[in-house]
């Protein structure tokens, strides 16, 4: 460290210094106002050792000012009071008899308190005014009295007892210096591997949640938050080393239970009814519950998009080998019932009875094309997408290609909802599937009109896009069963579209629901995933 560049902390020894010099000279006034001065104190010059002290105590005083004011500067500061101490000691000391009133030692204390603040050669320069000082002061009572006074060797070790203060002074201030670079150092490492760690915390994809005894928050990540559904607390802005959050009661309840029973299995949860599943794993901080807890929140939809590449692999093998069964026979008894409607000998009926095979090995088929197209299909293949600007681009091919008008499609994005995951081919199947079924049920409503709206879940923050159509809805005893494969409640429909789409939104870590509206028709809400996690497939 410079020694014109000091820091706060670097003033307080200093303020120990002039404390020391402030007891030192209140002393010797207190004892030569009460007159109780031991001897040898005062013996030779009362006045100059009362006039000293006033001086001494006075000067202690103004240090008080300057020292907190920090002007004039330290180094100033430093030199001025050791050079005062040096002064007024060696005064106090000739006044009471010089070197043998012991005095003396009272200059060790100087030379040691003014090489600990400064370090360097200042350190010998005290030692040599201090000692320099000491001889003089012994010079002179030696020429002034009228015998020659022998105590030089007492005033000689004195002084070689400040140089080896100032050297073991200087020695210690270098280590200490050393010892605060290396402390300093340390500090910083330190508060860059927090930094660090903390952002490593934040930035993971599974939740992080440490709990203390009574389940308070001690720390928690922007992936817990998530997929807990929690919002940032008021409190929280102080850096509270604690914040009560209210957590899902299924995920406390499990906690209670992991600590009666660790050897049991946790069960995963969802934090509301729209929420996605969460699997929670718990450990001990210590070896009682007082240590806290640690707790890794899973989000279920990573483990359900690899059961579900698992199951359509599978799905794809099992319907390669149904088509390859089923479509040849089928062709072939299409065939024949054309054949047979072109026989001029058939009567109405029998063409009726042609029409009806005609009409049915037709349904067959595309069932066998929707269920090898399910199986067929491309992993998953997530990507980025500027939800607004896609939205629209997807408006204008479905007015297009259904021959719609775009007065019938309204598009409304809250300003926060701005980039999805998902991958852009899956996504336009999903949302022509719902955009055709909301448009064919409103139509026998009447004039069919389609809502597409998204905003982010105030429950878990994620993005959702919801399509909303103005027909009859669903009826409630049905809504638990249109996500199930070849349910429909339409004479030529397959059932597989809802089922699809579905499984397209799984496969993307994203969630497809029903919501029922009170007042008529259908809302399906797309909760994609959260932007910040990058799928791994």
């Amino acid at each position: 460290m410079n020694t014109f560049e000091q820091t706060n902390s670097t003033w307080a020894p200093l303020r120990l210094l002039n404390l020391y010099r402030l007891t030192l000279s209140a002393v010797a006034m207190l004892v030569c106002v009460a007159n109780i001065a031991p001897s040898p104190l005062a013996s030779e010059s009362f006045s100059l050792f009362f006039n000293v002290s006033a001086i001494y105590l006075l000067f202690s005083l103004l240090n008080i000012i300057t020292i907190r004011k920090q002007w004039p500067r330290f180094d100033f500061q430093v030199y001025s009071h050791v050079f005062a101490d040096i002064t007024a000691i060696i005064l106090l000391l000739h006044a009471s008899g010089g070197v043998t009133s012991g005095l003396g030692i009272l200059l060790i204390i100087a030379v040691a308190g003014g090489s600990l603040l400064i370090a360097g050669r200042a350190a010998i320069l005290f030692a040599t005014i201090a000692t320099l000082a000491l001889l003089s002061e012994q010079v002179y009572r030696s020429w002034s009295g009228s015998l020659w006074d022998s105590n030089y060797t007492q005033a000689g070790l004195l002084g070689a007892s400040f140089f080896a203060t100032a050297i073991l002074a200087q020695l210690l201030v270098k280590r200490l210096r050393e010892s605060e670079a290396l402390a300093a150092k340390r500090g910083v490492d330190l508060a860059n591997m927090a930094q660090l760690t903390e952002y490593i915390i934040q930035q993971m994809q599974t939740g992080i949640l440490v709990l203390d005894a009574h389940n308070r928050t001690r720390l928690i990540n922007a992936s817990a938050r998530n997929l807990l559904g929690i919002t940032m607390q008021s409190n929280e802005a102080a850096d509270d080393d604690v914040v009560a959050y209210n957590l899902p009661p299924a995920l406390t309840t499990q906690i209670e239970h992991w600590w009666t029973h660790p050897d049991g299995t946790p069960q995963p949860f969802k934090s509301t009814e729209l929420s996605p599943k969460v699997m929670p794993r718990f450990a001990s901080l210590g070896e009682k519950r007082e240590a806290g807890t640690l707790i890794f929140l899973e989000d279920m939809a990573a483990i359900a998009q690899q059961a579900q590449q698992l199951k359509l692999a599978s799905l794809g093998r099992l319907t390669a080998s149904i088509a390859h069964e089923i479509r040849n026979p089928l062709g072939a008894i299409s065939h024949a019932s054309q054949l047979l409607a072109e026989a001029p000998q058939l009567g109405k009926s029998e063409i009726r009875l042609t029409e009806i095979i005609q009409q049915h090995t037709q349904r067959v088929n595309t069932i066998i094309e929707n269920i090898m197209q399910l199986s067929r299909r491309d992993r998953s293949s997530p990507e980025a997408i500027n939800l607004r600007s896609w939205l629209a681009s997807f408006i204008d091919d479905f007015c297009l290609c259904e021959e719609i008008a775009p007065a019938q499609i309204h598009l409304k994005l809250a300003n926060e909802i701005d980039i999805v995951r998902f991958d852009a081919s899956q996504l336009q199947q999903v949302l022509l599937n719902l955009c055709q079924n909301g448009f064919r049920h409103a139509a026998q409503a009447g004039t069919p009109q389609i809502w597409l709206r998204g905003e982010l879940s105030k429950e878990s923050s994620s993005p959702y896009l919801e399509v909303i159509d103005n027909g009859k809805g669903i009826e409630p005893s049905l809504i638990e069963h249109i996500f199930e494969p070849f349910f429909t409640t339409a004479t030529n429909g397959t059932g597989l579209g809802l089922y699809i789409s579905r499984e397209l939104c799984e496969s993307n870590q994203a969630h497809l629901n029903y919501i029922p509206i009170p007042d008529g028709g259908s809302c399906f809400r797309i909760t994609f995933a959260d932007p910040r996690r990058k799928q791994v497939i």
